[in-house]
């Protein structure tokens, strides 16, 4: 099966990947500048997610699989691909598989290396949610208020959210397939992977999730990479700071 995809403009091939609980069109912004750039920018929604297909597997392998099979499909040679999280753990095992394929590679706030479980109270807030008696984003947003403080996550999460039909209200996520596989998410890169091309690192600078213990880790499986900082910013980096994010990834690819 193809994977649900927004194709922006005319270009150089541009590979966008969202992360985990995320979709393409949380890149719709970035996208169109992008595009202004000269690049043809393909906002990839991954497996169980967004408007892509539903699976009971779920691991990077089968994730690299399915971006191989995309860029087949649309004959994508040469690109640059960019990440973020969960979609920077697939780039990077994409660009290690098949680097001739991959001209830069670009990876936001992930490391190659393994993460603990650390999304359980999200899921359980989502996994809270009755449409049997849930019928507006209002309602679901007093739901998920119980566990998530954060207003920003909640709206990130609530981007989910999806008319079946006048009056059901559904999630997008393949939700139970997400809890019972959470363990994948975190995993870390192969110890012998490699990838030797221009290769960028972003990390927000209020983050935790790329730390300087691990720029050894992040130059021994990629040996020409930069790692910079966007001021200003957590792990949602590209929607924290857009400005400096923007910046940081055209000085990169030019």
């Amino acid at each position: 099966m193809l994977l649900h995809s927004n194709i922006i403009g005319e270009g150089k091939p541009f590979i966008i990947l969202h992360g985990f609980l995320g979709m393409g069109d949380n890149w719709k912004s970035l996208s169109r500048k992008f595009n202004e750039q000269g690049f043809q920018v393909h906002l990839v929604d991954q497996r169980n997610h967004g408007r892509s297909f539903h699976s009971e597997t779920f691991n990077y392998n089968v994730m690299v699989e399915d971006l191989k099979n995309y860029c087949d499909h649309y004959q994508l040679k040469n690109f640059i691909l960019l990440g973020h999280s969960m979609g920077g753990k697939t780039a990077m095992q994409f660009a290690v598989d098949f680097p001739e394929m991959v001209s830069k590679l670009i990876v936001a706030d992930i490391a190659p290396k393994a993460y603990p479980l650390h999304h359980q109270d999200i899921l359980k807030a989502l996994s809270s949610l009755d449409f049997s008696i849930i019928d507006s984003r209002k309602k679901a947003d007093e739901v998920l208020s119980h566990y998530i403080k954060n207003m920003g996550i909640r709206q990130f999460l609530l981007k989910n959210l999806y008319w079946i039909e006048k009056g059901q209200l559904a999630l997008r996520i393949n939700l139970p397939v997400l809890v019972n596989n959470i363990e994948e998410v975190g995993k870390s890169l192969a110890e012998n992977s490699i990838y030797s091309r221009d290769t960028l690192f972003l990390r927000g600078a209020n983050s935790h999730y790329i730390e300087i213990m691990d720029e050894a880790l992040i130059l021994k499986h990629f040996p020409k990479a930069k790692i910079e900082t966007i001021s200003n910013a957590g792990h949602w980096l590209h929607a924290e700071n857009p400005t400096d994010f923007y910046n940081e990834v055209i000085n990169f690819v030019y």
